[in-house]
């Protein structure tokens, strides 16, 4: 190789460096302005207030204001909708229920986004479950006894809307046991609980916070919890694996940070250890258990598993339902 050539060949190089350099040092840190954290309930539901514990802790971390932004509708696939939608630098964000990813595309067909290819699901922060309760009128003890009543006579449950986690969680346990029970959908778990109180429904699987004074004082009676594991709020309340004598039913729920499905690898990366290390903190545990909470915490590869697994779950139930919502 003559000089000249040589020369050449190490003036790309060092220019080819000095871009790379520039680059490197004209790239803003991450966060470079506040970030937005969307919720699709309103106000003072447990994944709200999931969400602005993590907000809170997120930006002490990253030095940063997080700004939560409640957009409830659709199953509280609007404010998904927000995220998918949004630029991918990580300064949008959002807290769902994993039902925006493994039920809502079933249910709602004309969302103008695809939640299973729009999204990035970076991290499992919590899980929940929901309580069976049933009006004192019913005469209704346990789960075999609904399961009983039901196959013998017409029976109503409530819920707080089509595809909701509590109207997941009886139509999976509807299926389980063989019982048929109508659905009366409201319009959010405030009402579907009132309904229970008044009445006007006999029974209905909803968040234990909400029901547990109701069922303390005499005005509900529990059955259930949903999960596999008791409730850390209602210890003595059977789960209906144990209810039903089935090990295997687990009917919990999780609350999924997301970000737009093409955000930056060392973005993503960041926000999972910042993920991990709020929900493993003793005080933030011990908040969320005082909503029936369990704080998780995921990686990223173990949050699309999780989300993979749950969607096949759920299918073949809204299959059978036929559930199909505008």
């Amino acid at each position: 190789m003559t000089r000249q050539p040589l020369r050449s060949l190490v003036t790309g190089f060092a220019l080819v460096a000095l871009a790379t350099s520039a680059a490197h040092a004209q790239a803003p840190a991450y966060p470079s302005k506040p970030i937005r954290l969307l919720v699709g309930s309103p106000p003072g539901a447990p994944s709200d207030i999931t969400a602005r514990l993590f907000a809170d802790r997120l930006s002490q971390r990253l030095g940063q204001s997080v700004i939560v932004e409640n957009r409830p509708g659709a199953g509280t696939s609007l404010a998904a909708g927000v995220v998918a939608a949004a630029e991918a630098d990580g300064h949008t964000l959002g807290v769902s229920p994993d039902t925006v990813v493994t039920v809502n595309p079933l249910v709602y067909p004309k969302l103008s986004f695809d939640a299973r290819k729009d999204l990035m699901n970076i991290s499992v922060l919590a899980s929940f479950t929901q309580m069976l309760v049933c009006h004192p009128k019913t005469g209704v003890k346990t789960a075999a006894d609904l399961v009983a009543r039901a196959k013998a006579g017409r029976m109503t449950y409530g819920s707080g809307g089509a595809g909701v986690p509590g109207h997941l969680a009886a139509e999976m346990f509807l299926q389980n046991t063989g019982a048929r029970m109508e659905h009366i959908a409201y319009r959010g778990p405030a009402p579907a609980t009132t309904a229970v109180l008044a009445g006007e429904v006999d029974c209905g699987f909803l968040a234990t916070p909400t029901v547990l004074p109701h069922v303390t004082a005499g005005k509900l009676t529990a059955l259930a919890v949903s999960s596999a594991e008791p409730s850390a709020l209602a210890p003595d309340v059977p789960t209906l694996a144990k209810a039903l004598d089935d090990p295997k039913l687990d009917i919990s729920f999780k609350l999924v940070l997301q970000a737009p499905r093409d955000l930056p690898a060392p973005i993503a990366a960041a926000l999972e250890q910042a993920a991990g290390a709020i929900m493993a903190a003793p005080d933030v545990r011990t908040r969320l258990q005082a909503l029936d909470l369990r704080g998780v915490g995921s990686t990223r590869q173990a949050a699309e598993a999780q989300v993979r697994a749950d969607t096949a779950r759920w299918a073949p139930v809204v299959k059978q339902l036929n559930l199909s919502l505008d």
